[in-house]
């Protein structure tokens, strides 16, 4: 077991009106406490649309919080990003990011364990949280997604805690290189086969079998513009 980054911070958010009558969580804030943590993730946290957010494949969603000064960077002053949880994460995190963890990895934090499940694939209410209809498609572009945790067991997770490499299957299949694959829209039949006889969630393992047969890419403007339309 290693040691390769550390908690930041936990944070959790309740459903409340976003924008073109939908509502969201992203909202999320600080908390102080050690939060209890069961197989759909933190006890205190809401999703408002569980068709994409949510469930045992996406329980905790963690940030990388390196990635907050390239953002200053990138964007410029956005009051967003004046504090954690600007991309609606459960965990920020210090000291690894997308370059740094590989698909199957078991995660030891506080007393829970944890399982490296996929990327995220960002959707249009990052435009609207921070009113740059092109938001999702940078941190689509640039990788800087943050990813998901399957909770193998439950247990709590505070600030300050360890993030501990337990077990690492796939050593050469970081998230990273997974996202980079997909997102810069892969239609390479070796890479693709690659990608097929890893194990993806069903909804990547899908795309990539879908991408194999058909040869054509899929149409995110939906996901990535939704209401807020194309910049």
């Amino acid at each position: 077991m290693q040691k390769i980054a550390e908690v930041v911070s936990t944070l959790t958010g309740t459903v409340s009106p976003l924008a073109f009558g939908e509502k969201s969580a992203i909202d999320k804030t600080i908390q102080t406490q050690r939060q209890k943590v069961v197989s759909l993730g933190m006890i205190n946290d809401e999703q408002a649309d569980k068709r994409f957010h949510g469930g045992k494949e996406k329980a905790l969603h963690i940030y990388p919080i390196e990635h907050y000064s390239d953002w200053f960077n990138r964007i410029g002053s956005n009051p967003v990003l004046n504090n954690i949880g600007a991309f609606g994460e459960n965990i920020s995190s210090k000291g690894i990011t997308e370059h740094d963890v590989c698909i199957k990895d078991k995660i030891r934090i506080g007393t829970t364990l944890l399982e490296v499940s996929q990327g995220r694939m960002p959707c249009w209410k990052l435009n609207v949280r921070f009113n740059q209809n092109n938001m999702a498609q940078m941190l689509q572009d640039t990788l800087k997604t943050g990813w998901y945790f399957r909770v193998l067991e439950g247990g709590d997770i505070g600030q300050g805690d360890d993030i501990i490499l337990c077990e690492r299957p796939h050593p050469n299949w970081s998230i990273a290189r997974i996202m980079a694959a997909v997102f810069s829209g892969c239609l390479d039949p070796a890479l693709l086969r690659q990608l097929q006889g890893l194990p993806l969630v069903e909804s990547w393992s899908k795309l990539v079998d879908n991408r194999l047969t058909t040869q054509q890419l899929e149409d995110w403007s939906p996901r990535l513009f939704g209401p807020t339309g194309k910049p």
